[in-house]
């Protein structure tokens, strides 16, 4: 029954915080039958981080937090990079830092100093060897470690989704901007071979303007979620649905769109309304696999099976996001773009349509020559190598390889604080909308008014 117990008890103390909350201690007010989120002044003395750059770093030492199913998969990745030294590995279970030491030493690296304490992430924080922490730790542990690591000077990289409330993006702006440190988010899927593809063919004008795209996240995951030893350790993930709806893992299918529409580079999200589904699916797997009566089963869980969020941009763009980890269906993000020229879509199948034709599809073999055209210079630069490293296909390699290299050629990251406070935030905001039946939400402004200070979104390159 322990299992049970936790989740009711989180579940009965989000309710009654809800419910003692005053209306000024909510994080937004609704207005004209509009969700508002604070957007709190710039501090004095403090400047923003578009196109931020800091010194080279010819060697990048990297320590990694969090060495679970991403952690260990990103260890292996970096055995693969030049210009990286990998310090310090830390895990509060000490089998997966004695799985990373192995994968380095297979490797022909030395061993890394290693923490397996509660509390050890600060001890390596607190490094001074170290250039980039690299965060791969469950959702709630994101903030707190990138905020620690930026105020000690230290660049960060952390898992989607960087953040899980509007406060704590805004809180990763602040330290990012105040300390002067990069901090990235890891949206591996903006590193997709068809999604890079599309981008090129974008910047080329063969969509011609863009007007509505799609992008999803949907994955059957209810067996690691439902796995009581080797899935979601203490099944955070499963805990996390059981009080929050909304859409709560927006990033994968939002990334890449919003550099599609150059988000805060010309373009921002303005406005958001999100519906969901009932819950149903997590109930009936629960029944399944332990049993009707079973803690599991018996959980009422918050997370609807889909949600649709639905997004306008300052131009006029709409963009559509859904989320369902818990339906049995083929894994899709769409990746839809549809323009006043043409069509693209990955999911279910790969598809390119262009005028004067636009209702039929291209042939197989016509739409992989264009992609092939098209391919992005980034992919054809590192792609073979980034299919022979792996890491969903080659993306989280390509993802990893763009990282070091402006780091080490001091550049502007591909992805920056504001794409991950603006993809993440989307997570409370449309949890907020569910939670009052569909109320629209006025989209914070993260760089503060200089969305449109910079024209189109770029790779930064080294002459």
């Amino acid at each position: 029954m322990k299992f049970r117990f936790v989740v009711g008890t989180l579940l009965a103390l989000s309710l009654v915080a809800g419910c003692s909350r005053s209306a000024a201690d909510e994080p937004y007010r609704i207005v004209n039958n509009e969700i508002v989120f604070a957007e709190p002044p710039r501090a004095e003395g403090q400047h923003d981080v578009l196109q931020l750059r800091c010194d080279p770093i010819p060697v990048v030492r990297v320590a990694f937090i969090g060495l679970g199913m991403r952690g260990s998969g990103a260890v292996e990745r970096f055995t693969h990079l030049d210009g990286v030294e990998i310090v310090a590995l830390c895990d509060k279970v000490p089998a997966y830092v004695e799985r990373a030491q192995r994968i380095l030493a297979v490797n022909g690296l030395p061993a890394a100093l290693e923490f397996t304490g509660e509390e050890d992430w600060r001890k390596v924080c607190e490094l001074e060897n170290v250039d980039l922490i690299y965060n791969c730790t469950d959702w709630e542990m994101h903030v707190p470690i990138a905020l620690y690591a930026m105020e000690r000077g230290r660049h960060v990289a952390v898992e989607v989704p960087a953040a899980m409330t509007v406060k704590d993006c805004w809180a990763l702006v602040d330290a990012a901007e105040r300390t002067q440190r990069h901090c990235m988010m890891l949206e591996n899927c903006c590193y997709d071979f068809f999604e890079m593809a599309t981008l090129n063919m974008a910047r080329a004008g063969l969509f011609g303007e863009i007007v509505h795209v799609e992008g999803a996240y949907i994955h059957d995951l209810r067996a690691l979620q439902f796995d009581r030893g080797d899935g979601y350790v203490g099944m955070w993930r499963l805990k996390h649905n059981t009080v929050h709806t909304g859409n709560p893992y927006p990033t994968h299918g939002l990334g890449p769109l919003c550099q599609l529409l150059d988000i805060h580079r010309g373009d921002r999200m303005e406005r958001l309304v999100s519906m969901s589904s009932g819950q149903f699916g997590m109930s009936a797997y629960a029944a399944r696999k332990y049993g009707p009566e079973s803690p599991e089963a018996e959980t009422p869980y918050a997370l609807g099976d889909m949600n649709t969020t639905l997004i306008r941009t300052a131009k006029g763009k709409s963009i559509l996001i859904q989320h369902d980890v818990t339906s049995p269906r083929p894994y899709n993000r769409h990746h839809t773009i549809s323009g006043t020229k043409g069509f693209a879509q990955k999911y279910p199948v790969p598809t390119l349509a262009f005028d004067p034709d636009a209702h039929r599809p291209l042939a197989k073999d016509r739409m992989e020559e264009l992609l092939q055209r098209y391919e992005h210079p980034i992919t054809q630069e590192i792609g073979e190598k980034a299919r022979e490293v792996g890491g969903h296909g080659g993306m989280d390699f390509i993802m990893d390889y763009r990282l070091i290299y402006c780091l080490r050629n001091g550049l502007p990251l591909d992805q920056d604080v504001y794409d991950a406070a603006e993809w993440s935030s989307v997570a409370e905001m449309s949890e907020v909308s569910v939670r009052h039946g569909g109320l629209p939400v006025v989209m914070p402004d993260f760089t503060r008014g200089a969305w449109n200070r910079i024209e189109g979104f770029r790779h930064a390159q080294a002459e």
